[in-house]
């Protein structure tokens, strides 16, 4: 499985190579969001209960998550091209691993949303963001954007082999990540957001990245909560992992 991991890891990576245009916007992208969001959305820190960070610290790291989601919502739609081009099907005839074919497609996926998270982290420190969390900090809010991008990017394969049609895999992926971005602390403090946004959060894997993110990021962090989420995290991304593998199983019977 590792070497069939590995195969399919560099093919999904030379294709995308072969996509400057894409490459182009999935690093851009984030930005926009990162300096739109963080203008839009500057005044709430003067809202009783925020706390003394500046917008732009307190964004950031959510920006972060909400990259590695929306980017893994698309991730089925390549999927889907090799199931229109006949290729899904010469995979599956073939002796490859499906966990093999599944994890190498996220390996992809992930590092895309490693290079995203560096890029959001860059722009975020030149426009002022500062913290004190030091390199811990940061490598668990890769990891933890690295887990979201995976976990999400398995439901997104898994719904393209379950329907095999992009227009229902891009209303499925906006229908559940938008609720999911909104009902998380990626852009207000949950001190000031109504009470059934707490409630929905705490069930919210995309929230319980964020708060190990922030968390791990500040002076004094409290690490017995980074780990819990974290742990959260990843038992919710081998789940869906093993799910989504087995959705090869329900395609192959369905052709």
């Amino acid at each position: 499985m590792i070497a069939h991991t590995g195969l399919v890891f560099g093919r999904w990576m030379r294709a995308s190579y072969r996509q400057p245009a894409l490459i182009a916007f999935t690093l851009v992208q984030p930005a926009i969001w990162l300096l739109l969001f963080g203008q839009l959305f500057q005044g709430v820190v003067r809202l009783p209960g925020f706390g003394d960070s500046s917008y732009i610290a307190f964004l950031t790291p959510g920006i972060v998550m909400m990259t590695a989601l929306m980017t893994s919502g698309w991730s089925g739609t390549s999927f889907v091209q090799d199931m229109e081009r006949g290729v899904m099907d010469r995979m599956l005839a073939s002796p490859v691993s499906r966990g093999g074919l599944m994890a190498g497609q996220l390996l992809s996926n992930a590092t895309t949303t490693l290079i995203q998270t560096i890029l959001v982290f860059a722009i975020g420190i030149a426009a002022g963001a500062r913290y004190d969390g030091g390199i811990v900090g940061y490598l668990v809010t890769i990891v933890a954007s690295m887990l979201v991008g995976t976990a999400f990017g398995s439901l997104s394969n898994a719904v393209a082999l379950l329907t095999r049609q992009q227009e229902a895999l891009i209303g499925i992926s906006q229908f559940v990540s938008l609720p999911l971005t909104f009902m998380s602390s990626i852009m207000i403090d949950p001190t000031v957001a109504p009470h059934w946004v707490n409630v929905a959060a705490r069930f919210n894997p995309v929230d319980w990245a964020t708060i190990a993110a922030r968390q791990s990021l500040a002076a004094d962090p409290n690490w017995s909560s980074v780990w819990r989420h974290c742990l959260y995290l990843l038992a919710f991304t081998l789940i869906v992992g093993w799910l989504s593998t087995r959705a090869f199983r329900t395609y192959q019977r369905s052709v």
